[in-house]
């Protein structure tokens, strides 16, 4: 995923293979495509996503979606001091 997806270490692929995965793998509106259908594939299931990259993929999509802070549940846990 960090290579195909993210464009992570791209450098250490050849342009020639680069243009192979390409030619063999098409991804016309990769960028658009690819968040939509990882949004797509999480209805109904935003608590999960705390603390992961699908917080990142809920917020543009999904207007009423809030993403947990880590630091303010810490600070306002129910645990006595």
């Amino acid at each position: 995923m960090e290579t195909d997806v993210l464009g992570l270490a791209l450098t250490e692929v050849t342009g020639q293979r680069r243009a192979e995965v390409v030619a063999a793998h098409p991804g016309p509106d990769f960028e658009n495509r690819v968040p939509r259908a990882s949004h797509d594939g999480m209805p109904g299931r935003p608590g999960p996503t705390f603390g992961t990259m699908n917080d990142d993929v809920l917020a543009p999509f999904d207007a009423a979606f809030r993403r947990k802070d880590f630091v303010q549940l810490v600070r306002n846990r129910p645990w006595p001091e």
